[in-house]
């Protein structure tokens, strides 16, 4: 994990632009990962949180448009799912409710407990009261420039999609070259086509730590999923699957564990149960315990139980027909 100093206190943590005549908050990628950035912008009463900004390595992009007029701002950014391996992210210590989709809400300060959302860590911005300002969001070891950081960035999607043995530019060339040929992308097709293209495809391989699970269905979809912690069973639900995405329901490793597993729809028989019951609720819920569920005043319902088979991160499909198989 990359967390950022608070306040962006140091030479490499932030990078200051004068631009009176584009006045905004601009966030620079000199990472070798494709960034998502979410942003706060404070007010006495609440902070209006809002995201995500998409952020290829070695470009920049406008967060916040206008004048930085007030005095609290936040930030934080994580690595795009596409990525193999564990997830990066820079952040900070004011904790901030955040969606896994687009986004815009206003979180009243001093708020703890967020609604159809959750929290992560956001690091404070000091803008020094200056109109615009630019964030740069740096790696260890520190990359040397933003065209490294491009070029380090293309090389670990391309191995995110199974490229290896990148030794030098004739290679990163044939290299990007055949991906342009497989993907019918014109050769001469343009940076940002090719992180996109290089993006999407590593989706369709990555297997980040965590749960995942993706609607593959044309209509959205609401999923709860349950999971034993120590002696204590504990179901959680919804997570909103919008049709045709996929959603990181649990964000550590679940090597070794099983993972309980329900989807339903508006109306209709639910895409996903099983066997294993667990109660829920109509709305928003986190409930410890899977036994008495009438007599608390919860619904029992069934579940499918899923397995990583030993993998940190694990993925599942839900069509029509159900689960897909592994």
């Amino acid at each position: 994990m990359n967390r950022l100093v608070p306040a962006f206190a140091t030479a490499t943590a932030f990078a200051l632009v004068l631009s009176p005549a584009n006045a905004s908050l601009k966030l620079c990628n000199r990472t070798s990962y494709v960034l998502y950035a979410a942003t706060g912008v404070g007010s006495p009463g609440d902070i209006a949180v809002r995201g995500w900004t998409r952020i290829v390595p070695g470009a920049c992009a406008t967060a916040i448009e206008g004048d930085l007029a007030v005095q609290d701002y936040y930030v934080y950014a994580r690595s795009s799912p596409a990525h193999a391996g564990t997830p990066r992210d820079w952040s900070g210590q004011i904790n901030l409710c955040v969606r896994d989709k687009d986004f815009s809400l206003r979180v009243p300060r001093g708020y703890v407990q967020c609604r159809n959302s959750y929290t992560l860590p956001f690091a404070a911005v000091a803008t020094r009261h200056m109109r615009s300002w630019t964030t740069t969001f740096h790696e260890a070891p520190d990359l040397a420039s933003m065209k490294s950081a491009e070029d380090t960035g293309l090389k670990r999607l391309l191995g995110d999609i199974g490229v290896r043995n990148i030794a030098g530019a004739k290679t990163m060339e044939a290299a990007l070259a055949g991906f342009r040929k497989r993907m019918h992308l014109p050769q001469n097709a343009g940076t940002d086509a090719l992180f996109g293209a290089l993006e999407t495809e590593a989706m369709t391989t990555a297997n980040p730590v965590g749960y995942t699970v993706c609607n593959d269905t044309d209509k959205p979809a609401w999923a709860a999923l349950g999971q034993k912690k120590g002696t204590v069973f504990i179901s959680r639900g919804w997570w909103t699957l919008a049709a045709g995405s996929c959603t990181r329901a649990v964000t550590e490793s679940v090597a070794g564990r099983t993972i309980y597993l329900r989807v339903e729809r508006e109306r209709g028989a639910p895409l996903v149960s099983g066997p294993e019951t667990f109660c829920v609720t109509n709305i928003e819920f986190e409930i410890q315990g899977r036994e008495h569920c009438s007599g608390r005043g919860l619904v029992e319902a069934g579940f499918a139980a899923t397995s990583s088979s030993g993998a940190t991160g694990f993925t599942v499909h839900v069509t029509e027909k159900g689960l897909v198989p592994r």
